[in-house]
């Protein structure tokens, strides 16, 4: 074989090696970039995910800031007519139909508005925001009693609409308080 002839096969072979290489790099190279492919998916995916989730929580406790809000709105009407018509009542007249109307609408309102909590929680919120709404009830309902009293028995009714209020205010009290605490925590429950 003459050396031209071994020049040429070397050639032949170096470019056949670099062919073959070629090739198999390309191989890896292409599962390399289909895997830096889906684990960039994947990452953004995740990142994506985790955002949503973000965003999702601040929504909820968004919910939460304006449900408590609205009861304690909705306590403040009652209160505000307890507050005018109590001293009325407790000189013995009765509830006129306006203000019975009005009583009636507001306990819907705060009806409403501890319904609307409950769906956002956190649960120890929803069950403060029932025992409000539970007190507030029973005060109106004495304070109905007092206005309904025959003068034999008004001043006893009196008593036990004070009773009511006075735990009514430690419901609104209880409840406002930890409400507070919650919006304040950005680690709020999420139950």
């Amino acid at each position: 074989m003459s050396e031209a002839m071994g020049a040429v096969v070397a050639a032949v072979i170096a470019f056949a090696s670099a062919v073959v290489g070629a090739v198999v790099a390309g191989i890896y190279a292409k599962r390399g970039a289909e895997t830096g492919g889906r684990k960039a998916v994947e990452a953004a995916l995740a990142q994506v995910h985790g955002q949503a989730a973000a965003e999702h929580w601040q929504w909820v406790r968004s919910q939460r800031h304006q449900s408590f809000a609205s009861l304690l709105e909705a306590y403040d009407a009652i209160d505000e007519i307890f507050t005018r018509i109590a001293p009325v009542v407790r000189n013995g007249a009765h509830l006129d139909e306006a203000t019975g109307r009005e009583l009636g609408e507001r306990m819907l309102a705060l009806k409403n508005s501890t319904s609307k909590l409950a769906l956002w929680g956190p649960s120890e919120a929803r069950d403060l925001a029932y025992v409000l709404t539970r007190e507030t009830m029973a005060a109106v309902g004495a304070l109905t009693q007092v206005a309904a009293a025959s003068p034999d028995t008004l001043n006893a009714r009196w008593t036990s609409c004070n009773l009511a209020r006075q735990t009514m205010a430690q419901a609104y009290v209880g409840f406002l308080q930890r409400a507070g605490e919650i919006i304040r925590d950005p680690r709020q429950p999420s139950s």
